[in-house]
């Protein structure tokens, strides 16, 4: 039998005559049939207000390394909770939390502290052009850096305004940004390295810093491919430019030094959010100490009312220490435990002759639907992967999914938490069974 979601939907009913479109951040609109609500979580283990039982590979948006609830870090912030909440002063354990980041990743000889990764990218970009006295920024086109003005330009450009393949679009996808904050901005597209030559050379002497996600997890996922991480870091020493690693999904998922440590390069700026803080409002800002010389002379300002709150310095140090402790082996077995969910996957999806794809690093993957006659093989890029994946489909395939209690991200990436087990992946994929037969039986192609 399907879950059903009655309660749910009366909260959001209810949530819709007091919150500005019933939720307090866009993306949660996407879930269908309604944006559920829940009750509690352990492990990998959510349930929602209607009862429903889901094994969860969402995880927060990726910020659940640890699962939901672990016991240590509950205690953690409890312990602190009991001894004040908040200072807008400093505190011991802001040290500790900085020093445990310096051990764990090489480029990060010093730390400021955010309350989110959207904050984070918008310091990092100011301390860039202070640096280097030029205005211009290079991203690349489907990464996501944050919601604020600058961080989504050119960010999923629909194909009607990509622009010509040489020259990505600078658009943005809301309405009331300051309209020179696109012409602060130069779009490359993601895996060409000649393509990026080009980009950084035509506009030699202006550009401030080349920002990117490591592995692109926020369209698709899409790893780089050999020589783009060390092109990046050859242009930037070349051109005098800041290399600005957004570590927001991959931070510590890929190891205790982050993506940074797992593909072996060293960013000037490093943007840690999500599972620095284990689901805590919290995010970090580390770098060299001449890429944060003009924060240190105060010529760069950096500010926050509720900077290293003491509740989240909590968390944040037990999340540090749990991948510590997971030893220099971590990430293996996420890999591990991923590369069998994405096998498992791709033989229901040959089964019930769905043409689902997994791809990805394994201990963090996305889920491709191939549109009809779409070629097979790896995506690489942003414009590949809007030509070739069926959105419409996998939101039918997640719909079944999620009504026997299976839960991915709306937009098809699966996380692997340090809490799953093989059993886990065992019950997944035999839910998963069921959700693809219901989709093969079900599916229609919209007309």
């Amino acid at each position: 039998m399907s879950y059903t979601f009655p309660k749910s939907q009366a909260l959001f009913e209810r949530a819709q005559r007091s919150i500005a479109a019933g939720v307090n951040s866009g993306i949660r609109k996407m879930e269908a049939p309604v944006p559920l609500y829940f009750a509690r979580g352990s492990g990998p283990n959510l349930w929602d207000v209607d009862g429903n039982h889901y094994l969860d590979y969402q995880l927060g948006q990726g910020a659940l390394l640890y699962g939901h609830a672990p016991a240590g870090m509950a205690d953690a912030i409890a312990a602190q909770a009991r001894l004040g909440t908040h200072w807008a002063a400093q505190c011991e354990l802001e040290i500790e939390v900085a020093e445990r980041i310096q051990r764990m990743i090489p480029a990060a000889e010093l730390v400021r502290f955010n309350n989110s990764a959207t904050e984070v990218v918008t310091a990092a970009f100011r301390l860039a052009r202070a640096h280097t006295g030029r205005k211009l920024i290079l991203r690349f086109e489907g990464h996501y850096h944050g919601w604020a003005d600058e961080g989504l330009v050119g960010f999923a450009n629909p194909p009607a305004v990509w622009g010509d393949d040489e020259s990505p679009a600078r658009t943005h996808p809301s309405k009331g940004v300051i309209p020179e904050v696109l012409d602060q901005f130069v779009v490359a597209r993601w895996n060409d390295v000649e393509h990026l030559r080009r980009r950084v050379d035509a506009c030699r002497g202006q550009l401030a810093a080349i920002v990117f996600e490591p592995v692109l997890c926020n369209t698709c996922c899409l790893e780089p491919v050999p020589g783009l991480l060390q092109t990046i870091r050859e242009l930037c020493d070349r051109d005098g430019m800041l290399m600005i690693s957004d570590e927001t999904i991959t931070g510590f998922r890929f190891g205790a030094g982050c993506a940074q440590g797992y593909y072996g390069y060293q960013p000037d700026l490093t943007v840690l959010g999500k599972a620095v803080g284990g689901g805590t409002p919290f995010a970090a800002l580390a770098g060299t100490k001449a890429a944060m010389a003009k924060i240190l002379s105060g010529e760069v300002v950096h500010a926050g009312t509720l900077n290293a709150n003491p509740l989240c310095l909590a968390a944040s140090k037990w999340s540090l220490d749990a991948v510590t402790a997971a030893g220099p082996e971590h990430p293996a077995e996420l890999r591990r435990l991923g590369g069998k969910l994405m096998a498992g996957l791709r033989a229901l999806a040959d089964t019930h002759r769905v043409p689902l794809r997994p791809q990805g690093p394994e201990l963090i993957f996305h889920a491709v639907m191939l549109k009809p006659g779409a070629a097979e093989g790896p995506i690489r890029d942003y414009r590949d992967y809007v030509r070739r994946h069926d959105p419409a489909r996998w939101t039918h395939l997640r719909r079944c999914l999620l009504e026997t209690g299976v839960r991915a991200i709306e937009r098809g990436l699966w996380s692997i938490s340090l809490a799953h087990r093989e059993a886990d992946i065992d019950e997944t994929l035999f839910r998963a069974g069921k959700a693809f037969a219901r989709h093969a039986e079900t599916w229609t192609a919209p007309v």
